[in-house]
């Protein structure tokens, strides 16, 4: 059986599907994985004093120290945003919801904590915050990979307005 090929001006493609096509599907599961299970760290670190982190009470306090007053409301808010995006973000559920909560908290952790210093960490840059802006919004706009909740539970949302209807719809259920 001949692989069709597509002509172009002289120069010939190969069409056919890679063999490599569900590694590369993995990639994304990779990444939404590794990202979202920090960010998951991260915020419970600020929310519940997991693996060495402030808690709220200290979270709170630095949120002030960055004129965020009161305190607690943004330490939660921060939390929040960290530990149920990365959560919703590696398990692939209710996309784009878990990588909006990741850009949120990174977009306020560059303005208030890493603003008008260096970029790299090493001197209290915003490098990682905007890595994980930069990876949040890739996985934003891709489709949901083929092992997300997602795709597994059905059709992802098509949008952010259906990605908030499918939350509430799953609330809603699980209340019931």
């Amino acid at each position: 059986m001949s692989q069709p090929e597509k002509t172009t001006e002289g120069v010939r493609v190969n069409t056919t599907r890679s063999r490599g096509s569900r590694l590369n599907e993995a990639a994304p599961m990779i990444v939404r994985l590794a990202q979202g299970s920090l960010m998951a760290g991260h915020g419970a670190q600020k929310l519940f004093g997991s693996f060495g982190g402030p808690g709220l009470e200290g979270t709170s306090g630095f949120m002030e120290m960055l004129g965020m007053r009161p305190g607690r409301p943004w330490a939660y808010l921060a939390g929040i945003s960290e530990f149920g995006g990365g959560v919703l973000t590696a398990l692939g559920l209710l996309n784009p919801l878990g990588p909006l909560g990741v850009i949120a908290s990174m977009s306020m952790a560059t303005r208030k904590a890493h603003w008008g210093k260096p970029i790299w960490v090493t001197e209290g840059g915003a490098e990682l915050p905007l890595l994980n802006i930069a990876v949040s919004t890739a996985l934003m706009i891709r489709e949901p990979d083929r092992y997300s909740l997602d795709r597994i539970l059905g059709d992802p949302p098509a949008d952010l307005g259906q990605a908030l209807g499918s939350c509430r719809d799953h609330t809603r259920r699980a209340l019931l």
